[in-house]
C-alpha cells in the first residue's frame, strides 16, 4: 500500500474532517484514499483449475492457501508523485463534473463538487509548503 506523504496528509485531514463532522471533506478525502488504494492494487493471478494440483490446494477447495495472511494480496508501492497525480485526477474529475452540473442547472451539486475539489487541492498544496 502507498505510504506516501500525500496519503499521510489525506489520512490526517480525514481524521480532522471526521472530528469536525465535515461531510463534504470526509467524502472527498475517503474517495481520494480509495483511489490511491485502487491504484496500488496488483491484478490477481488466475486461480488454478480444480484438480490441477497447483500445489496450493487446500483439503476442501482447489487453489486455496491456509495460514495467517494467506488471503492478503501484494500491493505495489506508489511514489509520492503517483499518489499526488491520483489526487489531482480526482480534483480534475470533480471540476469537470461541477461544470456539467452547472450546465444542467444543478448549482448545489456543482457547489458541493467544487468544495470537495478545494479540500483535495488543499492537501496537495500542503506538500509544497514548509512545515
Amino acid at each position: 500500500m502507498a505510504d506516501t506523504g500525500t496519503r499521510q496528509r489525506l489520512q490526517l485531514a480525514l481524521r480532522e474532517a471526521l472530528g469536525a463532522r465535515d461531510t463534504v471533506a470526509t467524502s472527498a478525502l475517503r474517495s481520494a484514499l480509495a483511489a490511491i488504494d485502487n491504484a496500488s492494487a496488483v491484478p490477481a493471478a488466475p486461480a488454478p483449475a480444480a484438480g490441477t494440483g497447483g500445489g496450493t490446494g487446500g483439503p476442501h477447495f482447489a487453489g486455496t492457501v491456509a495460514g495467517l495472511g494467506a488471503g492478503e494480496a501484494e500491493r505495489r508501492r506508489l511514489t509520492e508523485a503517483e499518489a499526488a497525480q491520483i489526487v489531482r485526477a480526482e480534483v480534475t474529475g470533480r471540476q469537470a463534473a461541477a461544470r456539467d452540473y452547472d450546465r444542467t442547472g444543478h448549482a448545489s451539486q456543482a457547489g458541493r463538487l467544487r468544495a470537495e475539489a478545494q479540500v483535495l487541492l488543499s492537501v496537495i498544496d500542503a506538500a509544497g509548503r514548509p512545515a
